[in-house]
């Protein structure tokens, strides 16, 4: 089955979301697809590492479905020290047979009109970046 326009859309939107990132599209044959961005760039500040490649599925129900979770690359390490482990970071995870640390922030009051891909993916990291750990 060909991608669904809403997905189609979301991918273009993402091109130009993240200029700097390669946009890479594996289709999973109900309309929707995987999609890794590579590469991402990290707060060089809060990070270790510059980079990151993220990865998620874009569901064929679009724009009426949440981008979850989010998966980034498996070695990402904070400079102060903060092990990145708790119930919404997992390391250990796989995505695309890709090994990777999985990022579960669901969207609970996501309005469809707005929260586009691009913004889930900019909200998360800058939760991981600016909001995580929790005091």
């Amino acid at each position: 089955m060909a991608l669904k326009d809403s997905v189609t859309e979301a991918i273009a939107d993402l091109r130009v979301g993240f200029p700097g990132a390669e946009v890479h599209v594996v289709e999973d044959g109900q309309g929707g697809a995987h999609v890794t961005l590579d590469p991402v760039a990290l707060d060089g500040n809060v990070f270790v590492q510059e980079e990151t490649w993220v990865g998620f599925h874009l569901c064929h129900l679009l724009p009426n479905a949440d981008v979850y979770p989010i998966h980034v690359r498996p070695d990402l390490t904070r400079r102060d020290g903060t092990e990145l482990k708790e119930n919404a970071v997992n390391p250990g995870n796989n995505f695309q047979g890709r090994a990777s640390m999985m990022l579960s922030r669901r969207s609970n009051r996501r309005d469809a009109e707005v929260d586009t891909p691009v913004l889930k993916v900019l909200r998360v990291l800058d939760w991981l970046t600016n909001r995580w750990p929790q005091p």
